[in-house]
């Protein structure tokens, strides 16, 4: 068997021509300078939950809605909580947040399992992408979907109430990261779970009840003084109550508490998921 050398691009063949060099493709070549990929992949994120509005946000608003729906009619004039705040109103920031969480790990969960059932995972993995670009590129996807769920249960309970924002910056700290929080542990659950049953185990055993007991529905000065000990050592209960004091100006907590809380939170379960992308944990090995 003859192997046949090829000439190299631009070199002149035995009979006297050039050959041709492949400028027409040159073009065609992707953009490959520093940080193209984390904006290939966010990109990719974006329009894979926007695609699918009515199940990725329409659903979860309608879903809130309800629970509004329910317990304002029920409660609406039996309750007052910090002394002045109307129920209705004080339960819209708990919705919004309580959503929010849930949605912005539904993101980066779902996307990162479906990924590695279908099979295309590998085009993830190819790519010369830094563990830096992937994390960052699925967690801003799960905070912009958070951030348009939030924005869309707002829109619908101003036929209920109106609250009004005390402090909007604090409003929006907590909201990013408290989204962000939630985004890093679905990146966390989808490197972790090999299947559908053990992301339903994640999701149900403790994402659910953290965000259910971490007073949404109610404050916690209002429980027997072991469930309000056991709500302040969970780290959820300080994003709601910290972004509930966006729109109140009163919390149960000092939002610097808070703060110190989710950020602390944040900075942790980011390095765990950081670590496990640059290993390759369950992606590459």
């Amino acid at each position: 068997m003859s192997v046949v050398a090829r000439p190299p691009e631009g070199a002149t063949t035995s009979t006297g021509s050039e050959t041709a060099k492949p400028s027409g493709f040159v073009g065609l070549q992707p953009n490959l300078n520093a940080g193209s990929g984390f904006l290939t992949l966010f990109c990719k994120e974006m329009l894979r939950f926007w695609k699918v509005g009515f199940q990725t946000v329409g659903a979860p608003v309608m879903t809130a809605v309800l629970y509004l729906l329910i317990f304002a009619h029920v409660l609406e004039g039996r309750v007052t909580v910090y002394d002045t705040v109307p129920y209705t109103a004080f339960l819209i920031p708990g919705l919004m947040m309580m959503s929010m969480l849930q949605n912005a790990f539904a993101n980066s969960s779902s996307s990162l399992m479906q990924s590695r059932v279908t099979g295309n995972l590998v085009f993830m993995l190819l790519p010369p992408l830094t563990h830096w670009e992937v994390f960052c590129a699925y967690v801003l996807a799960a905070i912009v979907r958070a951030l348009f769920v939030g924005l869309g249960i707002y829109a619908v309970s101003l036929f209920f109430a109106a609250p009004h924002f005390a402090e909007p910056l604090w409003m929006l700290v907590f909201a990013v990261l408290g989204s962000g929080i939630m985004g890093v542990l679905g990146l966390i659950a989808g490197i972790w779970a090999e299947k559908f049953d053990q992301m339903a185990a994640f999701q149900n055993f403790l994402i659910m009840p953290a965000t259910f007991l971490s007073g949404v529905f109610y404050s916690v000065h209002s429980l027997p003084p072991f469930w309000q000990a056991v709500s302040h050592w969970n780290p959820i209960f300080y994003t709601i109550d910290g972004f509930r004091y966006g729109f109140f100006g009163v919390s149960d907590v000092t939002p610097w508490h808070s703060l110190a809380v989710v950020a602390g939170t944040f900075l942790v379960v980011a390095g765990f998921a950081l670590r496990l992308l640059s290993t390759g944990y369950k992606l590459r090995y």
